[in-house]
């Protein structure tokens, strides 16, 4: 078994969706430097300084289309040139730390893409209002829609901090513009007969800025998008 202090990173890209993240690119980009070989901002036409500084702290950028964070993931697939892919928020709330627990299990080919569960690592977000009721209700929900078509046991279908085999994440042919690319990742993956793994992540608040998600608009799609997967005939297409 791999020791966390022997894993080499360089193989490994860290791709950062990042819309008006000023404040806080910057002190991610140099934490996760430490755990690969390249990092990607995909920025989202900030109005803010988020590219120049994500340069400055020597990250890759390109921008998006303009039409959420699932374009954003999606834009980011051609420009990776390594074997395995992570990603992860622009606000501070994942610990870079985490990188290691999530490539290891891949890397000793025990998984092809690996997700890290706040409801095994904790969230400092997820509680104390109704927005937050709301959407951890709804990811338990559509979490346990998941577990019950494909008989599997996972505890979480929405966080955004995860590791993939590259070529994997092409053969998933994602379509989601927004954040439903979370659960489509996930459910693509079991159902195209690859292995998926979890490994306790904390989420912690946000360091600046506002999230940009907002249920009222975005409730509908997740419905729809979850249903649509779920139908699609299991293809098994693992090499």
């Amino acid at each position: 078994m791999t020791n966390l202090d022997d894993l080499d990173f360089k193989n490994v890209t860290v791709i950062i969706p990042a819309k008006d993240e000023e404040p806080t690119i910057g002190n991610v980009i140099d934490r996760v430097k430490k755990y690969c070989g390249e990092v990607i901002v995909v920025d989202g036409h900030s109005k803010d300084k988020t590219s120049e500084v994500s340069e400055s702290h020597g990250a890759t950028v390109v921008k998006d289309r303009m039409r959420g964070k699932g374009d954003a993931i999606r834009c980011s697939i051609k420009h990776i040139k390594t074997d395995i892919a992570v990603f992860i928020d622009a606000d501070g709330s994942h610990d870079p730390t985490d990188i290691p627990h999530l490539i290891k299990p891949i890397l000793e080919d025990k998984y092809d893409h690996v997700s890290g569960s706040r409801l095994l690592g904790g969230s400092s977000e997820l509680h104390g209002g109704f927005d937050e009721f709301l959407r951890l209700t709804g990811s338990s929900f559509i979490t346990a829609c998941i577990n019950w078509r494909y008989k599997v046991r996972i505890s979480e279908s929405q966080n955004g901090f995860r590791a993939i085999k590259t070529d994997v994440l092409r053969k998933l042919k994602l379509k989601e513009d927004i954040t439903t690319i979370e659960q489509e990742m996930i459910i693509k993956t079991i159902n195209q007969g690859y292995r998926l793994g979890e490994v306790p992540a904390h989420e912690y608040e946000r360091k600046a800025g506002v999230s940009k998600i907002r249920l009222s608009r975005v409730w509908l799609r997740y419905g729809w998008t979850l249903f649509y997967y779920l139908l699609t005939p299991k293809k098994k297409t693992r090499t």
